[in-house]
């Protein structure tokens, strides 16, 4: 598949997606009303939602983050892009992305089909953009000390992070064009540390 036909594929699936994610905002974050940003620099700068308080003055940028590669399945980590390749250079993730004004990152995983053209449940976890960097930061897991490039494919331990319980490197060389490098971090290790909550 091209790099284009698995663009318009998975921007199908989220389209497919969006009403029971929509259904999940609703009930789970009463005090909270949400817009869909339907801009497309809005979302080059990932915003994908806008929550707004309904009773305090505050409002808070959303970027979606599905895991749509893996459906019907349930992993207990998430990707989170440090880089990747575009026309074959090399261009900056949207973790470390400064132009970004994401606040949180809304992660959905264990998406569950039961047929091709409808989603029936997911997990949801709202994680602080903010207080993960500050996190990682203080484990000396920055942007200049954490991108280096694997010459291997798969899996590589990474000091300041504990592979089992915590996280890792993931260096995707053959089955992805874009061969991205991920940090790969646990979902419970972001909630124990309160970096995450489980909204659904």
């Amino acid at each position: 598949m091209s790099l284009e036909s698995r663009f318009k594929s998975d921007l199908e699936k989220e389209k497919k997606l969006t009403p029971l994610l929509d259904s999940y905002y609703k009930s789970k974050l009463k005090q909270y009303s949400f817009v869909r940003v339907s801009d497309l620099k809005q979302q080059h700068k990932g915003i994908d939602l806008l929550f707004k308080h309904k009773e305090k003055i505050a409002s808070f940028y959303i970027d979606e983050k599905a895991q749509l590669d893996y459906i019907n399945e349930d992993l207990p980590t998430f990707a989170f892009e440090l880089s990747y390749l575009k026309n074959g250079k090399e261009k900056e993730g949207w973790l470390f992305d400064k132009k970004k004004k994401t606040e949180f990152y809304s992660l959905i995983t264990a998406i569950y089909s039961d047929e091709p053209s409808s989603y029936t449940s997911c997990k949801i976890t709202l994680v602080n953009r903010v207080k993960l960097l500050a996190f990682l930061n203080k484990r000396g897991l920055d942007k200049n000390n954490i991108v280096v490039k694997p010459k291997q494919h798969g899996k590589h331990i990474i000091n300041g992070l504990r592979e089992k319980d915590e996280g890792y490197l993931y260096f995707s060389k053959t089955n992805k064009a874009e061969q991205p490098i991920n940090l790969i971090l646990r979902l419970d290790f972001l909630i124990r540390n309160g970096l995450a909550k489980r909204l659904v």
